[in-house]
């Protein structure tokens, strides 16, 4: 089950996401998460905070998926 997180565009990176939808609280953290290896996007572990999100991608934090939308 994973929510759907409005980005109000085409794209959005994935240091930005995950604050934007609240996964974490500040882009130091974010950084330090998706460097450790605890962020997967659509199933697979990515470490680059650079990494362009689009429509229908899902992100997965700790116990939390959430969907791309724009």
């Amino acid at each position: 089950m994973s929510d759907d997180v409005s980005i109000g565009g085409e794209s959005i990176r994935l240091g930005q996401f995950l604050k934007f939808a609240g996964l974490l609280d500040s882009g130091g953290d974010a950084k330090e998460a998706i460097i450790d290896g605890y962020v997967r996007v659509n199933g697979e572990v990515e470490r680059r905070r650079g990494r362009q999100l689009v429509d229908g991608d899902l992100v997965s934090y700790e116990d939390r998926t959430v969907r791309v939308r724009p």
